[in-house]
């Protein structure tokens, strides 16, 4: 399931220059890894970081940009930097 979620980002990402991405993080979780996408579109990721001084932020940075095959400096939240739900926008590398 997490790799057609992952399959489908990447596809909607090819096909333009900037992605709006819908997040519900949880953090002090296992491991870093997507866990579902709601009805609503949004993306449920599992978070391994903690949420202590933009952790669990950096944590879903950098594991959006390993995914994505971006620059970290290339996502930015937003909104939600203090909540689990988080609007993400994310731009192809120049």
């Amino acid at each position: 399931m997490t790799n057609l979620i992952l399959k489908k980002i990447l596809k909607d990402f090819n096909n333009r220059d900037t992605l709006l991405l819908k997040i519900k993080s949880r953090p002090n979780s296992a491991q870093t890894k997507i866990v579902s996408k709601l009805d609503d579109e949004t993306i449920k990721i599992d978070i391994s970081a903690e949420r202590d001084k933009g952790k669990a932020n950096q944590e879903l940075i950098r594991f959006l940009a390993k995914n994505l095959n971006i620059k970290k400096e290339n996502i930015k939240i937003i909104s939600g930097k203090t909540t689990q739900k988080k609007l993400i926008k994310c731009q192809k590398n120049k």
